[in-house]
């Protein structure tokens, strides 16, 4: 009621202000809603007139303003209005109107899209978690009832390995399905890989700590995969995350083997780096154990590609099914692992070269040895005579046999930088080289006979360097004889003076092959299978690795209960 009264006040006094008709007006009057308005002592924006004052019964209803004067004559001059609107409070306030009404719209837009993206994640694993269960799971695995178990009663379980190598950090996502008693299947895998290596952190631990702290921080909040630099191991668990769905996550083993990368870093720094990775594991969703990141030993490396390779060819399935035996040759060591048959192996094996592994309730005693600073690029820099980890005295130059007479320039190894040319020659390139490799490996090399009558399977550089001289192809891979790397040795170290840059470490790297072959006992004649997959699988140390890992937990249940 007390508004209504004011509002007629209003208009009488509008009525009173209005002239008669045919009446000039030399002062306009202000409209009754102007009275309300604070500024007062303005000139109306489209009418060349002073606005208009409240009245005192208008007035009690206005904001307190301490510096505004009431004017109760409305025809003072516009010095007047001029000094009152002077007197008027800003501190600015317009100012940061202006200022806060984008910035709030910008939250207010942020949060918003924020949520649509979390919808939108959510309703994304709803879909696929509902297509699985009705029409088949993704990548055509079978279709799952309930939670683990496909349509033909097998259980369905994932494992994620991690391989944090010397040059980049890979996972694995693998799938399998399995029924009690029996081998598991793997179903699918998923693998990626990021450069650098954890190595490449050895010296900035706290960096990589904080890189991932803050990745963590930002996208546990929002989930915008994608929209920032991620550290690799995180990007490496989203990949995991969007592989495997969510009500698996909480039984999903995560893992991760160093190898000779780390194995070759001081043990402080090494453990401190491993630390920060396992506080990475340890906020993830899935299943992570006190042994979850570790260094692998070389001769755990060499059983668990035995395992995968066994494990993909099917000679696993039933007991005394014929084995293969594996040989790996990485960056800084190298692997040999069969399972022997011939007794005399395993009495003459010098201690350490034999291993018993347990998995899939059967038991294998193996032959299994990594010789660390044997592999490739390790052999390379003892062959120029350089010492691992070291750079050379005084920027001393390596000078070495294997390599071109004429050549001379840089190679990094373990972010090492060494100057390096070829020795000036007088005979054969090929016959200097073998001499000089021949040195490197003297009494460092088990050698077994065995070995000729076992079917192996090589990888990594192996393969590399076969496919580089066109023995295999590259992507499908192929066969060859131990004599074949010999060959192309003696022909790359007799036309290697032609083209001494293009490839100068093809004659070293050859040489060296064909020599630690015959070390470790192969005839000339011996076939060699050299693969990168077998069925669509990397024939990596990592699937034998998880498998291993499971069966171990598996144990240790059965062992509780």
């Amino acid at each position: 009621m007390r508004r209504l009264a004011v509002v007629r006040e209003w208009s009488q006094q509008s009525r009173r202000s209005r002239p008669e008709s045919g009446e000039a007006s030399s002062v306009a009057r202000p409209l009754p809603w102007e009275q309300h308005l604070p500024w007062v002592g303005q000139r109306g924006p489209c009418r060349n007139q002073r606005i208009g004052q409240p009245s005192e019964e208008v007035w009690k209803y206005l904001p307190p303003t301490a510096s505004y004067k009431k004017e109760t004559t409305a025809g003072v001059a516009q010095s007047s209005a001029d000094e009152e609107m002077r007197k008027i409070p800003n501190n600015g306030n317009l100012k940061m109107t202006k200022v806060a009404y984008p910035m709030g719209l910008f939250v207010c837009l942020f949060i918003y899209i924020a949520y649509i993206k979390w919808h939108w994640a959510s309703a994304t694993q709803a879909f696929f978690s509902i297509t699985e269960a009705a029409a088949g799971a993704r990548r055509g695995q079978q279709a799952q009832g309930p939670l683990g178990t496909t349509a033909h009663g097998h259980k369905v379980f994932y494992g994620i390995m991690f391989d944090a190598g010397s040059t980049g950090t890979r996972v694995h996502v693998f799938q399998f399905t399995w029924q009690p008693g029996e081998t598991p299947t793997l179903t699918h895998e998923t693998f990626k890989a990021l450069q650098p290596g954890l190595s490449a952190y050895a010296d900035d631990v706290e960096k990589y700590h904080l890189e991932i702290k803050y990745y963590q921080d930002v996208k546990s909040f929002f989930d915008f995969s994608g929209w920032m630099s991620t550290p690799g191991i995180q990007e490496l668990l989203d990949v995991a995350k969007q592989d495997i769905p969510f009500d698996f996550w909480k039984a999903t083993p995560l893992v991760l083997k160093a190898t000779a990368g780390l194995r070759l870093l001081p043990g402080e720094k090494a453990q401190n780096l491993l630390q920060k990775v396992k506080e990475v594991f340890k906020a993830s969703p899935f299943l992570v154990g006190d042994d979850c990141v570790s260094i692998m030993n070389g001769t755990d490396e060499g059983i668990s590609a035995w395992i995968t390779v066994n494990f993909l060819i099917g000679s696993l399935k039933t007991a005394g099914s014929s084995s293969v035996g594996m040989l790996d040759l990485g960056g800084g060591s190298t692997q040999i692992t069969f399972l022997p048959r011939v007794q005399g192996t395993l009495q003459t094996s010098p201690p350490g070269y034999l291993t018993s592994l347990q998995i899939f309730n059967r038991t294998y005693k193996l032959y299994s040895y990594s010789y660390l600073g044997l592999g490739l690029m390790s052999a390379r820099l003892a062959i120029l005579g350089g010492v691992e980890g070291k750079p050379a005295e005084d920027g001393k130059e390596l000078v070495s046999p294997c390599l071109s007479p004429s050549f001379k320039g840089e190679w990094e190894h373990a972010e090492i930088t060494y100057r390096i040319s070829g020795q000036k020659a007088a005979v054969n390139l090929h016959q200097l080289c073998a001499s000089r490799v021949s040195e490197i490996l003297q009494n460092k090399v088990h050698r077994t006979e065995e070995v000729k009558d076992v079917d192996f399977y090589a990888f990594s550089y192996y393969y590399d360097l076969a496919a580089n001289v066109g023995f295999i192809d590259a992507e499908k891979g192929g066969s060859l004889v131990v004599g074949d790397f010999e060959i192309a040795a003696k022909y790359v170290c007799r036309t290697v003076e032609n083209q001494p840059q293009s490839n100068p470490f093809m004659c070293m790297d050859l040489t060296y092959i064909s020599l630690l072959l015959q070390n470790f006992g192969f005839p000339e004649n011996k076939v060699l299978k050299l693969t990168r997959k077998i069925d669509s699988v990397e024939t990596s140390w990592a699937l034998g690795a998880i498998f291993h890992y499971i069966d171990s937990l598996n144990r240790q249940k059965s062992w509780a209960t």
